[in-house]
């Protein structure tokens, strides 16, 4: 097997940004999911509740961040100033989060038809995933739940060969918001993997990938006037394990390490275990 995409997200609910290299740190792929937008009160906003995010695109660089709408408006972001803070809420973390400008703010809420803030990772700021399922120290950024998704081609195709025989269309991996995405024939294969081993770097697999309504969106647009997965994961992919509810697709992983993954790479499976409990199967 060999990996065949990396993306960031380096504006959560964003468009994703494709790499034919990435830098694995602790956190995950350096840059991504390091800045979000939030409601006035600092709760965190995302495609769920904002489609519209799927049209903005994030462009960090050196002096500047760059955002860009699908309607040719843009504009240029300086590096928010670590002593602007605000804390900010996303699931059950509370984050100190570095807060933009007032005047970034300001167009942000303009575009979007709302009041927002934009708020970023920092140094200073401090969120861990679930000890009960990445265990001690894990530090992430604004990702929902853990530092790195991983996906299957073979996973993908069974999926749109389910849909198609009942004629659903089909729909892309992009729908799913991967960081890595390995080639593999098997179809579901990765529910019984331990983990995989990527350019000298472990990445465990700790938990299951429970998707929800950002699946049935356009990830260029955000309309939701297109073909849904929904339909067939319920048929095919409904947890049987109740830590875990809902419809499934992907796994959470955790790297043990740190170093350069690419496009092309092998990916080594670490270990086996029995797959996940999956209705029906």
């Amino acid at each position: 097997m060999q990996v065949t995409g990396l993306s960031i997200y380096p504006f959560k609910s964003g468009r994703g940004i494709a790499l034919p290299q990435a830098r694995i740190d602790p956190m995950g792929l350096s840059g991504d999911r390091r800045m979000m937008l939030v409601d006035p009160d600092g709760q965190f906003i995302t495609q769920r509740e904002m489609p519209d995010l799927a049209r903005l695109t994030a462009l960090p660089a050196a002096a500047y961040l760059t955002l860009r709408l699908n309607d040719g408006r843009e504009m240029m972001v300086a590096p928010p100033q670590p002593d602007n803070r605000m804390d900010v809420t996303i699931w059950r973390s509370t984050v100190s989060a570095a807060m933009a400008h007032d005047s970034v703010n300001a167009k942000l809420s303009d575009w979007f038809g709302r009041p927002v803030k934009l708020a970023f990772i920092d140094e200073e700021s401090r969120r861990e995933a679930s000890v009960e399922w990445a265990g001690e120290a894990s530090p992430m950024g604004f990702a929902d739940g853990y530092q790195i998704l991983v996906t299957t081609s073979g996973s993908l195709r069974a999926l749109n060969e389910d849909m198609e025989r009942h004629g659903e269309g089909s729909v892309g991996m992009d729908r799913f918001r991967p960081n890595i995405v390995v080639d593999c024939d098997e179809p579901w294969a990765e529910d019984a993997w331990t983990g995989l081993e990527i350019g000298g770097v472990r990445f465990d697999f700790v938990k299951p990938c429970p998707r929800c309504i950002m699946t049935t969106q356009d990830q260029q647009t955000g309309s939701r006037e297109v073909a849904s997965p929904m339909p067939a994961m319920g048929r095919i992919r409904m947890s049987a394990d109740r830590r875990v509810p809902g419809v499934l697709f992907g796994w959470n992983a955790v790297p043990r390490g740190e170093g350069l993954v690419r496009v092309g790479d092998a990916a080594t499976v670490l270990g086996r275990r029995e797959g996940w409990a999956i209705k029906g199967r």
